[in-house]
């Protein structure tokens, strides 16, 4: 019996996951959020009938553990060398800026949630602990201003937004638990993964469906914040494989997720119209840079309000542990392979 468990089902990387798990001949088990499910499950509907879900949050313990001990109850009552049990943590307030407005949801949903399901994990019966498996997402903000390029697992970690912070206090409590209490236990660390199915607040999805508009002449420009940032842009579809596969290994351990290559946020910008073919040209300096078309109409505009009060400039993964050891490949190779994904509309 292979059972997997996920929180942040409802989101980008949970739905993508849920469907490949299912291929995989899994029993899907999720929690969600009443304003998720109400606001927010179309990344699901058409797979509602093949998963079991439950409202839950990462901040209710007790809802959490009784949630567990059902899936337990449900599946494992007799021992067979073929029981699988697979926790995957994609659960988080994972909006950046944001976190900067709501630091202490923050920090109890993506740190202290965390730690809620490795302590529920730890006091599980001696032969369900023994089978069971715990994915933790990580992510590259927690490099931050970055001290080594491109970063690695063994990069040093400096955050620098209540997000980053409190992913990395999970990330460390991962690693705790692993070695203080011998859980099979993985972090990810996830540079930045795109697609379809992207929350309309995240940059490249905002500026995927700001082109669409603009293109079917809904809108005139877009507004951004800072267009000098780089970062290291992926496919969804293609990281949670590679969760998949950290869970697959005969010891635990962490992994970098990454293409290896980067590019400014200016420089996606600019392939996201051209895909629409639209030439962005660019005039003006700081927060008076316009970004114009090949008729001269203004496209890109700045606005402070975007900016975090915390930049962070660089991102670059190495993904090669990975592709070393779990023999991880990327289907979407290109960043134009990906922007183009990100125009097309998902028919389920």
């Amino acid at each position: 019996m292979k059972v997997a468990f996920l929180t942040g089902i409802t989101g980008q990387d949970g739905s993508y996951l849920a469907e490949f798990l299912l291929k995989k001949g899994y029993k899907i088990y999720g929690i969600v959020r009443r304003t998720s499910l109400v606001y927010n499950s179309t990344r699901i509907d058409h797979i509602r009938d093949k998963i079991h879900l439950r409202y839950g949050d990462m901040t209710d313990s007790a809802g959490l553990s009784n949630y567990i001990h059902e899936i337990i109850r449900e599946n494992f009552t007799t021992r067979n060398s073929d029981n699988v049990f697979e926790i995957y943590n994609l659960a988080a307030q994972s909006h950046v800026k944001v976190s900067f407005e709501i630091p202490e949801y923050t920090a109890d949903t993506d740190g202290i949630g965390t730690m809620r399901l490795l302590e529920i994990i730890r006091t599980l019966p001696d032969e369900i602990r023994h089978i069971t498996k715990f994915y933790q997402a990580g992510t590259s903000e927690m490099y931050g201003k970055v001290l080594e390029t491109p970063q690695r697992e063994t990069t040093p970690f400096n955050p620098v937004s209540p997000y980053a912070a409190a992913k990395l206090y999970a990330y460390y409590m991962t690693k705790i638990y692993r070695e203080g209490y011998g859980l099979y236990a993985t972090n990810g660390i996830l540079f930045n993964h795109e697609s379809p199915r992207r929350g309309k607040q995240f940059l490249t999805m905002k500026v995927v469906n700001a082109v669409k508009e603009i293109f079917q002449s809904k809108r005139e420009f877009v507004q951004l914040g800072n267009l000098d940032s780089k970062r290291d842009w992926g496919h969804a579809n293609d990281y949670i494989k590679g969760m998949w596969l950290m869970l697959q290994q005969e010891k635990p351990d962490d992994y970098v997720l990454a293409t290896g290559e980067t590019f400014t946020v200016r420089e996606f910008v600019e392939r996201a119209f051209d895909f629409k073919g639209f030439k962005i040209k660019w005039k003006g300096k700081g927060i008076n840079e316009v970004g114009v078309d090949q008729h001269g109409i203004s496209r890109v505009k700045i606005n402070e309000k975007y900016y975090r009060p915390c930049e962070v400039d660089l991102l670059l993964g190495d993904p090669s542990k990975a592709q070393k050891e779990l023999g991880w490949k990327r289907e979407y190779d290109t960043l134009d392979k990906l922007i183009a994904d990100m125009f097309t509309e998902e028919v389920f």
